[in-house]
């Protein structure tokens, strides 16, 4: 006489539950379940047995994803009884079409033949059966739609269609299940950026945030709007002329804001975030340099996106060039500026560090204040009692040849201390700070 354990399931009349025990087999060990037989294994037949045997044969492949007959073969026993032997599938985890890779959706054999499973599990299963690439792997969520994307695509006149899908990698390569990559696409997308304005220096006082969600297109537009918000213009003149500088040049904001989005570790579900101070801004994804790179290898070029088809995506709508270039363009947009772009990683995070080129060069000035030459100084002086100085005042001030002071003058207006006015020989230099 047959007993049923965690491997063997008895079912005296053919329910629904009987596809929770296929899948919680396939996704375990393998089992058998046998239909017409009770709980205490008593042999009461099926009064039509052939009906039966067609309505489950056509259920398991119907109700069950992905597909998993390959792994369950049926026989058809004494006393109008059927035997379904189910082995371990090749796919896990395997689930109920109509509830999907949810816990309510996908079942293993825990002590009973078909308990839930936990998210943790699904994942787990997913990834040995995928591989260890996150954007590749299958989504745990399947209801997807694409409206930002197809948007985004269409800004670039790119197509986005369902057959160009598995070229993209947004499904599988059976082609009918989203992967992670369309999840982060998707309208859907549970990851989401975080931005945050400080008023001191140290990110501990708020004075406004915002967090960004949805696909990562609409993600990206309006964070990047946020922050041009913030990318305060200092006005100065020269001469007549009005020169306007951002705190930060808009090309490095860009490369920043895109380097965290595709080179992120989206197997982690915590955001992108950015903080915003006085004296910098900060990047900061999750997730460290790939092994075998260093933060030398970042700065002269050298990529190796986490994301490939992510990055892939980014390339074809011109969102990035290359892989590599987004640093390099950073650093170039900085090249004469008193402070540096910085780079700091640690084993779970990659953080890239802008600095307000205003505020730094006005540090600059001060800290070089008290240690101006002494004819520069006295130049400086000067102008502080009289209001303004031209060339010819400085050559007599200082007994000097007029190139002399012609230079004494250019550097001090270069290094931000003097603001020329007029033009010719009417030009007079006052302090421009």
């Amino acid at each position: 006489m047959l007993f049923e354990t965690e491997n063997i399931e008895f079912k005296s009349v053919l329910t629904d539950d009987i596809y929770k025990a296929v899948i919680a087999f396939a996704n375990t060990d393998g089992g058998t379940i046998f239909i017409g037989i009770d709980n205490s294994g008593n042999t009461v037949g099926i009064e039509n047995v052939d009906e039966t045997f067609l309505k489950i044969t056509n259920g398991i492949r119907d109700a069950i994803a992905p597909d998993v007959t390959m792994f369950v073969k049926f026989t058809l026993g004494e006393n109008e009884t059927i035997k379904i032997s189910v082995g371990e599938g090749s796919f896990k985890p395997y689930y109920l079409k109509s509830k999907g890779l949810k816990p309510g959706g996908v079942f293993v054999c825990q002590g009973t033949p078909a308990a839930p499973a936990s998210p943790d599990e699904i994942r787990k299963m997913i990834k040995e059966s995928d591989g260890d690439i996150f954007e590749e792997m299958r989504s745990m969520e399947q209801e997807l739609t694409f409206l930002e994307t197809r948007k985004a695509f269409s800004d670039s006149a790119t197509e986005f269609s369902e057959n160009k899908f598995k070229a993209l990698g947004i499904v599988n390569k059976t082609g009918n299940l989203f992967t992670n990559l369309a999840l982060i696409l998707s309208d859907q997308c549970p990851y989401t950026i975080k931005t945050a304005v400080f008023s001191d220096d140290n990110n501990i006082h708020f004075l406004d945030s915002k967090e960004f969600s949805g696909s990562i297109f609409r993600q990206l537009e309006n964070c990047f709007d946020y922050l041009k918000l913030c990318n305060k213009t200092k006005a100065e003149f020269d001469g007549l002329t009005r020169i306007e500088k951002n705190d930060y040049p808009e090309e490095a904001v860009k490369e920043a804001l895109l380097n965290a989005a595709v080179h992120r570790d989206y197997s982690f579900s915590g955001s992108i975030i950015i903080n915003v101070n006085n004296i910098e801004t900060e990047f900061i994804s999750i997730g460290g340099l790939l092994p075998g790179l260093s933060p030398e290898d970042i700065k002269s070029g050298i990529s190796q996106p986490r994301n490939k088809n992510l990055a892939e995506v980014f390339h074809r709508l011109r969102l990035i060039e290359s892989y590599g270039t987004g640093i390099r363009k950073i650093y170039a947009s900085y090249k004469n500026c008193k402070a540096q772009p910085r780079i700091e990683i640690t084993q779970n995070t990659f953080k890239i560090i802008l600095p307000n080129i205003n505020t730094a060069e006005n540090a600059y000035k001060k800290e070089n204040a008290d240690t101006l030459s002494p004819q520069k100084q006295v130049v400086i002086d000067f102008i502080k009692k009289h209001g303004s100085i031209n060339n010819k005042e400085t050559e007599t001030l200082l007994g000097v040849k007029r190139t002399r002071a012609y230079t004494i003058i250019k550097e001090l207006t270069e290094e931000g201390y003097l603001t020329g006015t007029g033009k010719g020989a009417d030009k007079r230099y006052v302090l421009g700070r």
